[in-house]
């Protein structure tokens, strides 16, 4: 992953031509441009849409010598193309003297009359099916998938440029895009090819990839599934189609008339079935929407094709534009095939039209279908493996049968192009630079080891004042079937050695049995997590934050031994044994102490534990996906939900350990996509601890001093505020994506987004648990006798990378130093 990323953003910054080309701008009479319009090849089903600033551009592997343009309340041109290509048209549209009446949207029952299109629209809703193979017993299917990356918007500048002075030979064979008429040079292509194989009576499908080629990077099953979570799976026929995390709503949907207006344009044969022509577009700017048009039969109402642009104005960053077509094949009145899927997006820092960027596209093609051909049940059990090396290493003539459709020069020529790059000095170190902004890691490929992470290199704390870390991984590959990794700090005001290392081994493949272990001396601010840390590599950002609210000095020394065994029988549900050995003490006693009773000390009282616990965790992530094979594996995608069930036991006497007790903890998250209306993000964490334990063992709710806004912590709450043996707490988040602000004209045009938040915390503190570290010299307090509750409102996407939160208190504000107002934020780069 962090290969392909670096050479994305460093193309970021850094063919069989057809017969018919033409773009250019529509304008009214008054020198407006209309967007919207639309443009098609006269006499043919292939046409399209104007952007929001009126222009277009078409292209077909047909030879045409006139294109039609129409729009509502203008008079219909038809234009004589004197050439194949015909760049910066201007094409004048006259109001016409008897306009068409706008799409008029009704809350009742609509005539066919007042608007045929919302008829035929109905109709659609009416006779909605879900996909051909559903209708049958059994199905089969070939599926060939087609991923590929391009530069865009090559000028003479560009290719004269410093930058890629020694370069110039990759600008050699260009291309131009058949969707927005710009110049591309590929530089990544994956190729997929898969059987797909399906029983509706036993409710099974499954996949066997038998072909998986790409383009010269290392680990390309990491790139095929990124891209594929960009572009997720999704159904045009649902209410909400969702990309780059949010939800669209769908031309074909049925709150559709409410978001989009639809015009019935035309109607033809297409594969001798006839077919409406319905043009849609949004009726507000700034939402989620797309503008396009679609074939319907006229028996069946199913989609014979259709293409969806995502409007310039769509609250959404990196992503200028979004173009999707689909091809179906309608076999009859109850079956309809897909036969080829294509996305388009243009990623660019910008959404002025002459902005540089790169192109992502996916083509998935489907073919030789087969049904109701039955196989028994342990056939769709034996998953194949789409790691396995013979799916990377099929020779050409297995290609040459695979690929449902052919690769044009351009993209055959990738694979010699990266070869010659690999070769290039000053390409090589461009790719280092962006790796290591990417990946936060220095390779150094010689020895198989990672330096790093850079970013983890300063930090400062009041215990140890400025502070410096430096640390190394071993890294033969992305499926690295074991790993080391460990790192070494230095306070500059405690003047002490702090270190962490950490191993892990992948035992068996199949069942994913990892054995780990680690130890990590270091200072730490707990009270983070309801959870104990068992992380002897990580550090919550409160231990090293710059800036924090109030007095920060409520930090732990931590000595911390760790032995784990995991598996994952099933997929995404994993069972994790641990054991643990942890020694916690003060690392400004003055200020924060641990003290607690202790009837062997010959004060009586200690100041320091030393804990073994065993525990079992067992972890269910239904929907989660992941990449790579190897004893690390990343996530590529974060809408699935998680439940988590933990046991903890203390045992006494082993190794010295001072107490007994047992902990069970629950906790549930999950993030709901509420249709147009944004996202909602939940969690639910339950926990209660038996036996006596002082305040280093106690559950804490997560307070936090930073300036950060971070998840599932309350942030108007100091660290050990509350402590508990038992507890409750919820967390409540909804971004809105703009819906609210873009309803609001002097707002619109910023593409802010709204959060509010509502979070709530609940426990209690047995009164042995209280006496037990009455030494403590700080407060000892539970929310029992009323929830504490917070809640916020924030600002997103505010120059597309700041968050501001303002987050108020809901009670409790005659505690010592209580904060009832506090403001957080957070900075990264999202869609």
């Amino acid at each position: 992953m962090k290969r392909f990323l670096a050479v994305f953003f460093l193309l970021s910054s850094l063919s069989i031509l057809s017969q018919t080309k033409v773009g250019g701008i529509i304008l009214d009479e008054l020198g407006d441009p209309i967007a919207f319009a639309n443009i098609i090849f006269k006499n043919s089903s292939e046409g399209t849409i104007t952007n929001d600033n009126g222009r277009f551009y078409l292209e077909s592997d047909d030879t045409y010598e006139t294109i039609t343009v129409t729009f509502i309340g203008y008079e219909s041109r038809d234009i004589h193309l004197p050439q194949k290509v015909n760049y910066g048209m201007e094409i004048v549209l006259n109001e016409s003297m008897e306009q068409l009446k706008e799409v008029i949207v009704y809350t009742g029952k609509q005539s066919k009359k007042d608007n045929p299109a919302i008829d035929i629209l109905r109709k659609i809703w009416a006779k909605k099916r879900e996909n051909g193979v559903r209708k049958f017993k059994q199905y089969k299917y070939d599926k060939y998938e087609k991923i590929e990356f391009d530069l865009n918007t090559i000028d003479s500048a560009l290719i004269q440029s410093k930058l890629f002075r020694g370069l110039e030979f990759m600008f050699e064979d260009l291309d131009t895009s058949r969707i927005t008429g710009k110049t591309y040079l590929p530089f990544f292509l994956n190729e997929t090819f898969s059987k797909v194989y399906g029983d509706n009576i036993l409710n099974r499908e499954k996949e066997d990839v038998l072909g998986n080629k790409s383009s010269g990077f290392e680990g390309n099953q990491a790139i095929t599934a990124f891209v594929e979570d960009l572009y997720s799976d999704y159904d045009i026929y649902d209410n909400y189609l969702r990309f780059f995390d949010k939800s669209f709503t769908s031309p074909l949907s049925k709150t559709g008339i409410d978001t989009y207006n639809y015009v019935l344009s035309d109607s033809t044969y297409i594969d001798n079935k006839w077919c409406y022509n319905i043009i849609y577009y949004p009726r507000r700017k700034n939402e989620l929407t797309f503008k396009g048009d679609f074939w319907v039969n006229d028996t069946t109402f199913a989609i014979k094709k259709i293409n969806m642009q995502v409007t310039k104005s769509a609250n959404i960053n990196w992503v200028k534009d979004i173009y999707i077509e689909q091809d179906f094949d309608v076999v009859n009145d109850s079956v309809f095939l897909l036969k080829r899927d294509y996305m388009l997006s243009d990623f660019a820092f910008s959404k002025k039209e002459k902005s540089r960027g790169v192109y992502g596209k996916r083509t998935t093609v489907f073919d030789n279908y087969e049904f109701d051909v039955s196989r028994p049940e342990p056939f769709y059990k034996a998953e194949s493996d789409p790691y396995d090396p013979r799916v990377f290493s099929q020779d050409t003539t297995f290609w040459k049968n695979a690929r449902l459709e052919s690769l044009s020069d351009d993209e055959s020529g990738i694979f010699k192009l990266l070869d010659t790059l690999k070769t290039v000095p000053k390409f090589r170190t461009y790719y280092d630079i962006v790796s290591i902004l990417g990946s936060g890691y220095i390779e150094i490929d010689k020895w198989n080891i990672d330096i790093g992470d850079v970013y983890s290199t300063f930090g400062y704390n009041d215990a140890e004042g400025m502070r410096i870390r430096g640390g190394a991984r071993t890294y033969f590959g992305q499926n690295d079937t074991w790993r080391l990794e460990g790192y070494m700090a230095y306070g500059f005001s405690d003047h002490k050695f702090k270190h962490g290392l950490s191993g892990k081994f992948l035992l068996d493949r199949k069942t994913r049995l990892i054995l780990s272990g680690g130890n990590r001396r270091d200072i730490e601010q707990l009270g983070l997590s309801l959870t104990s840390t068992n992380d002897v590599l990580g550090r919550s950002i409160a231990s090293s934050s710059l800036v924090t609210v109030g007095s920060n000095d409520r930090l732990t020394n931590i000595n911390l031994s760790t032995l784990g065994l995991e598996m994952e029988p099933v997929k995404n549900f994993r069972i994790r044994l641990g054991s643990s050995l942890r020694t916690l003490g003060s690392a400004l006693p003055d200020a924060f102490n641990l003290d607690y009773v202790d009837a062997d000390s010959p004060t009586g009282i200690s100041s320091e534990v030393k804990q073994f616990d065993v525990s079992t965790t067992l972890i269910y992530t239904p929907g989660k996906r992941t990449i790579g094979y190897g004893v690390e594996r990343a996530n590529i995608n974060d809408d699935h939900s998680e439940v988590v069930l933990n046991y903890t036991k203390g045992i006494s006497g082993f190794l010295e350990s001072d107490f007994d007790y047992e902990r069970l903890q629950f906790s549930y998250r999950k993030p709901w996509q509420v249709g147009g209306f944004g996202r909602l993000t939940t969690s639910v964490e339950l926990g209660k601890t038996f036996g006596e334990v002082p305040l280093a063992l106690l559950s804490v709710v997560p307070g936090n001093q930073t300036l950060f806004s971070l998840y599932n912590v309350f942030p108007n709450l100091d660290f050990y505020e509350f402590v508990t043996d038992t507890y409750a707490t919820v967390h409540l988040e909804h971004n809105f994506n703009g819906r609210l602000f873009s309803r609001i004209p002097f707002l619109r045009k910023f593409n802010l987004r709204e959060i509010v938040g509502l979070r709530g915390a609940w426990g209690q503190l047995s009164d042995e648990n209280i006496a037990l570290s009455a030494p403590a010299n700080i407060p000892l307090m539970a929310p029992e006798d009323q929830i504490y509750w917070e809640y916020s409102f924030g600002v997103g996407n505010i120059f597309k990378i700041l968050r501001i939160d303002f987050n108020f208190r809901g009670n409790y504000l005659d505690n010592p130093d209580a904060r009832p107002f506090g403001i957080t934020g957070t900075f990264g780069f999202n869609f």
